[in-house]
């Protein structure tokens, strides 16, 4: 009752939920209080099923998806019409995203040479983000004594990968860094980014990684290909599949100058599409377009 009667006394007229609790509480406060406009943002890559718990999902006059392959999705397998459906990628502020330290440095500090080749995966050790698809696929590499695997994030499955690295013989080759605040000065220090997800968004760290020039080997998963075109700005490789994966690393591990260039063109293409800015301006055109339709209708 409390945010309903905020909305109402304030006379709120955008209410915009991100994840389940919330988009039960927003919902059903919203329209109790007469919000001209209900935006519901979905940062997940899985379709919404209609039944009586979901319910509220289905109130909101906006659906914002984080890519473009989301949005696709909610119209053809959940039934959503386009026109209520926008995409907008998640933001980032490259003004700011920028690296403090020198390469040097940081290498110094996770315990890799200057001439290692580092790779990189930044995100939530946990069962989607496929950590241990990039330890099978690193086992077939890890003969190369100057490369290194650094894994930068923590989570519910880090024991259990820290094990699965024993246990295929590579643990001196891998770098478990835990939770990192100095993100930008890792992808900027590190040869090349990798992803191994089953499932993704617009992942942030692709992003980040293309807008600071590194290059990126990903699975072909969610909304990756809207920021890696194969063979153009990154390379693609198939989901849960090491050997893939290990011949996409080794690419540009073996000849750096060619994933340099398409690093390149992936900064282009990030900083054209995908900062803070951009998504700045696709949301005010959003709102603004969403509420005058609404009050038009009052």
């Amino acid at each position: 009752m409390g945010l309903y009667r905020y909305l109402r006394r304030e006379r709120i007229q955008v209410v915009n939920t991100h994840s389940g609790i919330d988009s039960w509480i927003g919902a059903i406060a919203s329209k109790l209080a007469g919000a001209p406009l209900l935006i519901r943002t979905r940062h997940l890559n899985l379709p919404l099923r209609r039944n009586r718990f979901n319910f509220v999902h289905f109130m909101a006059d906006r659906i914002v998806t984080c890519g473009e392959s989301m949005r696709r999705m909610l119209i053809s397998q959940c039934g959503f019409p386009p026109a209520q459906l926008a995409s907008i990628p998640t933001g980032v502020d490259f003004s700011r995203f920028r690296p403090t330290k020198n390469r040097s440095r940081v290498r110094a500090e996770i315990g890799v040479g200057d001439d290692d080749y580092l790779i990189l995966m930044v995100g939530v050790i946990r069962g989607v983000k496929r950590h241990a698809v990039a330890l099978e696929a690193f086992r077939r590499l890890a003969a190369d004594a100057d490369m290194t695997l650094a894994l930068a994030g923590d989570g519910p499955m880090r024991p259990d990968m820290e094990r699965l690295a024993q246990s295929l013989g590579i643990a001196d080759h891998v770098r478990f860094l835990g939770q990192r605040e100095d993100v930008p000065d890792l992808i900027t220090a590190a040869d090349l980014l990798l992803l191994t997800s089953r499932s993704e968004g617009v992942p942030q760290a692709v992003t980040q990684a293309l807008g600071l020039g590194t290059p990126v080997v990903s699975t072909d998963v969610g909304g990756v290909p809207e920021l890696i075109r194969h063979e153009q700005t990154g390379l693609l490789v198939p989901a849960e599949d090491p050997p893939a994966v290990a011949e996409g690393i080794s690419r540009p591990a073996s000849d750096p100058a060619p994933g340099r260039r398409l690093a390149t063109q992936g900064k282009t293409h990030v900083m054209a599409g995908f900062s803070l800015a951009a998504m700045l301006d696709k949301t005010e055109r959003l709102l603004h377009d969403g509420l005058a339709q609404k009050t038009a209708r009052r």
